[in-house]
């Protein structure tokens, strides 16, 4: 939106999917394929009710023209394209995103830019009503990954190699814009390059210079910048750019219309030579000095550099239109939304003191896949955008609801961003790097937050360490505190404590004796969260409660979807069954979490620990041979349900770890991995164990709504990890990191 004057008031509002189409070795990696958009054409249709203007779109040369640029295949382009228009979405197209071209070519290839440039001209010739385009994401990072250090095709690891294909696509760019030019003269170039800062040691400070120029390296050669008194043009000479590279350059006059700034929390980075301060996997250098080259958020007690810097020194720089066309962090759900209101708040004001930023883009509307390896291993690690694509169909996440409110009315609006992102915490920093005295904790609200039911259980204290490190204020109450089959004890703490959300950790969890005390089971497991869901419908107030997977009576023989009948064999079962009914009578728009067998690190009473301390003082231990379960790790189902919680996901989910053993099974795996005996753990029919309650020999749970966990391997793997130590505050981060720079 522009005023009168002409002067920007609101940036506009963009969208993106992750659709790197890179290639390791021989096998090319398709993020529209792992993410299902594929075969999904709808999702645009999703798009479109998001409020965004312009959507950053793959025509990708490999997916078009894979074998030959004379048999090309515009099938998906040509639907996704005509749907696109006629949804009003303005496609911003791309050609290549990380990738090196179809076979026929790469990025050290000196035909290269002629071959991109016919394909570019064939897609203007295609469709004369495009706009704008990116011909080549992120140039300078992909010969990074490609050819300095090596991950992806072509695999090069050295300064001349990388610098050959930063002028490759460089050149690749131009000539595919002239080609645009002559069939859609007005077409304008989005050029999209990672944007960070590095800063260092005041040893390493000539590193932390020649880095900090070459950054904005392929957009001052397309500028015409690289002149002789460019910082990097003798060090570009040394390495393989001649004379003719230069003039090319600086005549080709393609500087960009939009100069669009990718930017992570991991693209500021810090070079620090006091390697005992960091894991040896840090460590690297030059060949002057060793040194760690680590993201700077986890290093410098400043911080960041941020979205607003970054917009400013490129404008400054440039003078052109400026963008943020990556928004995205690998985050909790509320420290994805924390991040993009900060990059849309700092937009907002640049525009107000007069600096021309064209739009904010919000990143992986669809999520990405393995970026936490950058890609290197193709594993399924998977981390949810606007939507989650997990379930049968791609499910709107928080992020969702915020650009709606972005679009509607200029700002999002959501509780939790009253707290800052792990990004501004004193807990973000290295163990090495915290200073002395530590840094002042960012003030913390003293009203709201979420209220947790259950001072004295298990997942009532996992919930509070949970909030704690996502910067989730959190009141754990004990039954004084809030007694949930009272419904003058909840209006009073409802009153006090104005919460929210309301979590319901508390219950009777003894499934033997609730054989012999159906009355209080009911009264703590049926009557209480009846009570409290009428009153947090009243007041308007999301609720969490928790149900189990011994509502089913195990006959199916397979893992239990949400939509599965229940049948509960015992007494325990049966008063969770009827809650489940009446709470999302009483109140629909509630969360009703149906769980198994958790165990966590926080505890000494969970059956892992148990088991483990029995079989490490050389005891043995009887299990059931019979009785499938699925079990869960409490870390896991707490943050998935805290993500579920922000996101506003209501009605009955099934949250467990990915597997199904039986209690045999379970025990002998843990005995392995933790170096003991498996054939200490006996194997035992549940009809000799001593139960009172019948349990269902199979009640394995899973999701057909997407709440998928890591594996149970997996989420063992860690349990022996972090047993002990609190959570962890804040997940991996998508990385730009790198090995080893090697400077001018």
């Amino acid at each position: 939106m522009t005023g009168a004057d002409g002067q920007r008031l609101f940036p506009e509002l963009w969208g993106g999917i992750e659709c790197t189409l890179h290639r390791v070795g021989e096998r090319f990696h398709s993020q529209i394929e792992l993410s299902g958009h594929l075969a999904r054409p709808s999702d645009l249709e999703l798009f479109a009710t998001l409020g965004i203007t312009a959507l950053r779109y793959p025509v990708l040369w490999e997916m078009v023209a894979p074998d030959s640029l004379d048999r090309p295949d515009w099938s998906f382009s040509d639907q996704r394209l005509s749907l696109l228009r006629r949804l009003g979405l303005e496609p911003i197209v791309g050609f290549l995103h990380h990738g090196s071209g179809p076979r026929y070519t790469s990025l050290t290839d000196a035909a290269f830019p002629t071959l991109l440039a016919r394909y570019a001209g064939m897609v203007a010739a295609r469709y004369p009503w495009l706009t704008s385009f990116t011909p080549v994401n992120e140039p300078l990072t992909t010969a990074r990954f490609s050819c300095l250090y090596g991950h992806w095709y072509p695999h090069g690891r050295d300064d001349r190699t990388f610098v050959s294909a930063v002028i490759v696509q460089c050149r690749g760019i131009v000539e595919a814009m002239r080609a645009i030019r002559r069939v859609i003269p007005a077409a304008r170039l989005v050029m999209t390059e990672d944007m960070g800062r590095t800063s260092s040691t005041p040893l390493l400070t000539y590193q932390a210079d020649y880095e900090n120029c070459r950054r904005w390296l392929s957009l001052d050669l397309l500028g015409g910048r690289v002149d002789p008194d460019h910082p990097l043009r003798l060090w570009l000479s040394q390495n393989g750019a001649t004379d003719e590279d230069f003039d090319y350059f600086l005549r080709c006059d393609t500087t960009p219309d939009v100069v669009g700034l990718n930017y992570y929390l991991t693209s500021d980075r810090y070079l620090d030579e006091r390697l005992e301060r960091y894991p040896a996997t840090c460590h690297g250098g030059n060949d002057r000095h060793r040194y760690v080259d680590v993201e700077a958020v986890r290093a410098c007690p400043e911080g960041i550099l941020g979205h607003e810097e970054v917009l400013r020194l490129a404008w400054l720089r440039y003078g052109r239109e400026v963008a943020l066309t990556e928004v995205h962090a690998g985050a909790t759900r509320e420290d994805q939304l924390r991040w993009f209101h900060e990059a849309w708040q700092a937009a907002l004001k640049l525009c107000r003191e007069g600096v021309p930023v064209r739009a904010v883009t919000s990143w992986a509307l669809l999520g990405s896949f393995d970026w936490c390896e950058l890609l290197t291993s193709m594993e399924g690690r998977y981390e949810p955008g606007v939507f989650d694509v997990r379930g049968p169909a791609p499910r709107p996440t928080a992020l969702a609801t915020s650009l709606k409110q972005v679009a509607l009315v200029g700002r999002a609006f959501h509780p939790t961003l009253a707290s800052p992102g792990w990004w501004r915490r004193t807990d973000r920093l290295l163990p090495g790097c915290r200073p002395h005295p530590p840094l002042r904790a960012a003030p913390q609200p003293g009203t709201g937050g979420v209220v947790v039911i259950g001072k004295s259980g298990t997942l009532g204290r996992a919930f509070s360490l949970v909030c704690a490190s996502r910067c989730v204020p959190c009141h754990l109450l004990s039954r004084a505190e809030l007694d949930i089959t009272s419904p003058q004890s909840i209006a009073a703490a409802l009153d006090l404590f104005a919460p929210w959300a309301v979590i319901n950790a508390a219950g009777f969890v003894r499934v033997d004796e609730a054989e012999g005390d159906a009355a209080t089971c009911f009264r703590e497991n049926t009557v209480g969260p009846q009570i409290l869901a009428s009153a947090c419908a009243r007041r308007g107030i999301p609720l969490v409660t928790f149900s189990s997977d011994l509502v089913f009576d195990g006959s199916k023989g397979s893992p239990y979807h949400e939509t599965d009948t229940v049948s509960p064999l015992n007494v325990y079962g049966r008063s969770k069954a009827e809650a489940e009914r009446r709470v999302l009578r009483l109140h629909p728009g509630a969360l009703l979490i149906r769980t198994s067998a958790f165990f966590g690190p926080w505890d000494r009473y969970n059956f892992v620990t148990t088991t483990l301390n029995r079989l490490a003082r050389g005891g043995t231990i009887d299990a059931a041979s019979d009785l499938v379960v699925s079990p869960t790790y409490l870390p896991d189902l707490v943050h998935a349900c805290l993500d579920l919680l922000v996101d506003a996901a209501h009605g009955i989910w099934h949250v467990s770890n990915d597997g199904a053993v039986t209690w045999a099974e379970f025990a002998g795996c843990c005995a392995s991995m933790a170096g003991l005996d498996p054939a200490a753990v006996i194997p035992r029919p549940a009809s000799s164990l001593g139960f009172v309650a019948r349990r269902p020999p199979f009640s394995a749970l899973a999701s057909e709504r997407g709440a998928a966990l890591p594996s149970l391997q997996d989420a063992l793997a860690r349990y022996f990890r972090d047993a002990a130590p609190p959570p962890e505050a804040h997940p991996p981060e998508r990385s730009r990191g790198v090995e080893t720079e090697k400077g001018p």
